[in-house]
């Protein structure tokens, strides 16, 4: 290990990198219990679904530290699994929004091979990039806050607040200060842990029942039978283009955001600002949403939780690896996924959400040329049900008021063929 992860070299050691692996696994892996509870929503079985998010990502996970050696885990992303279960599934089924995710996988792909990438990044304005992340934000705080119960639905206002005496609706409300608390205090792995310590509560409030035996905590893993290779191409194909460029979108710039950001936070970035190999990194993470999708589960993208193991001296990619080996033992861990009611996942959905939105913050609302794309890109996402519309919100109206504004030459010339493509989303 010392020689094949360069040990010596990135002045770290096996004990440092096996105990880095630990914490980012601690702080990501409330994955494995919030993505099965959202694509549920979509129709898909919750055990198999855990199989698949775990499988996915401790092979994805181990693919980037032994191709790349660099300290980055993957797993089933927040947004776009919601985009999958609450914006495509429900107009043309899951087997078609598999689909999605596997040809947005071949296409980052490709992209990813060719070094295309680094044009389309140059072509989108850094203001969309920062509100398309905000915008998703705000749309997983809204999915969690629905499926706990505090908003729902109402024919003369649209939404309205909930019944907050309601069970689950309680319980949601007692785990979001739970993870809160936990959040503010620093803790690692707060929302694991808050999903945890939620769950316990449930079963004083005798919404789930106690475990009675080991048998009801560990347990083979559910069978993939179910969704695995289940991919519908020809429904995919008739949701459009903008839907799979949607989801390629904002997994290829989700990862370049992360990779840039983890790799400057673990002092890999070269003289000039780039990060050696990235183009190896983006290749292991299009290959990990085709896998994904290929087992049945939603894009699998490299994890911001990456920076809490390179917080605690996580250098290479035993890093990775550990990270890896964890997902793939937690698939014994089937049965107690079955304990965790939404309850205690709904509030996971909102603190992902606050987290996302401090993109916010890089946006120049001084300037209206900036501040109205992304605030129409922001806004539209949650009020819209859907990203690919907050996106092509964003696109479109983007170069229309730097024209008008005298300000063309700030626009790039590919950002014209996103607002066209954009304009043919809306039309159809």
């Amino acid at each position: 290990m010392e020689d094949f992860f360069r040990l010596r070299e990135k002045n770290t050691d096996v004990k440092t990198e096996l105990m880095a692996g630990l914490t980012t696994f601690m702080t990501m892996a409330y994955i494995l219990f919030v993505n099965p509870d959202i694509l549920s929503a979509a129709g898909m079985p919750f055990g198999p679904v855990m199989t698949a998010t775990a499988l996915s990502a401790g092979v994805t996970t181990i693919l980037m530290g032994l191709v790349t050696n660099y300290p980055f885990a993957l797993a089933s992303g927040m947004g776009l699994n919601a985009m999958f279960a609450f914006a495509v599934a429900p107009i043309a089924g899951w087997q078609a929004a598999l689909g999605v995710v596997f040809i947005s996988g071949i296409l980052f792909f490709i992209l990813a091979v060719l070094g295309v990438i680094d044009h389309i990044d140059a072509a989108i304005p850094a203001s969309l990039k920062r509100a398309t992340a905000a915008g998703i934000g705000l749309f997983i705080a809204f999915i969690g806050l629905q499926n706990a119960g505090i908003i729902v639905g109402d024919e003369a206002t649209i939404v309205t607040l909930g019944n907050l005496r309601q069970p689950e609706t309680l319980l949601a409300i007692i785990g979001l200060l739970i993870m809160a608390v936990l959040m503010a205090k620093k803790v690692r792995g707060s929302i694991l842990l808050g999903i945890l310590l939620t769950t316990v509560v449930s079963f004083f409030m005798g919404i789930q029942p106690f475990p009675s035996r080991l048998g009801h905590i560990f347990g083979a893993p559910a069978s993939l039978a179910p969704i695995a290779f289940q991919i519908d191409f020809a429904g995919a194909f008739r949701l459009g283009f903008m839907t799979i460029f949607a989801f390629a979108f904002v997994d290829i710039f989700d990862t370049l955001g992360t990779l840039m950001g983890t790799g400057a936070r673990a002092g890999f970035l070269d003289k000039n600002g780039l990060l050696p190999q990235i183009k190896e990194a983006m290749i292991v993470d299009a290959v990990g949403t085709v896998l994904g999708a290929a087992v049945g589960t939603s894009t699998v993208t490299t994890y911001v939780e990456s920076t809490a193991g390179v917080s605690e001296g996580g250098r290479s990619g035993l890093t990775a690896v550990t990270v890896g080996v964890l997902f793939l033992a937690s698939l014994f861990l089937a049965p107690l996924a079955g304990l965790v009611p939404s309850g205690a996942t709904a509030p996971a959905l909102i603190i992902v959400g606050v987290m996302m939105m401090g993109a916010v913050t890089g946006i120049d609302f001084a300037d209206f040329t900036e501040a109205l794309p992304a605030f129409l890109t922001m806004l539209f996402m949650p009020m819209a049900y859907s990203i690919a519309h907050g996106i092509a919100a964003g696109f479109l109206s983007y170069p229309i008021v730097k024209l008008v504004a005298g300000r063309k030459k700030e626009v790039h010339w590919f950002t014209y063929i996103l607002a066209l493509i954009s304009l043919i989303h809306f039309a159809l």
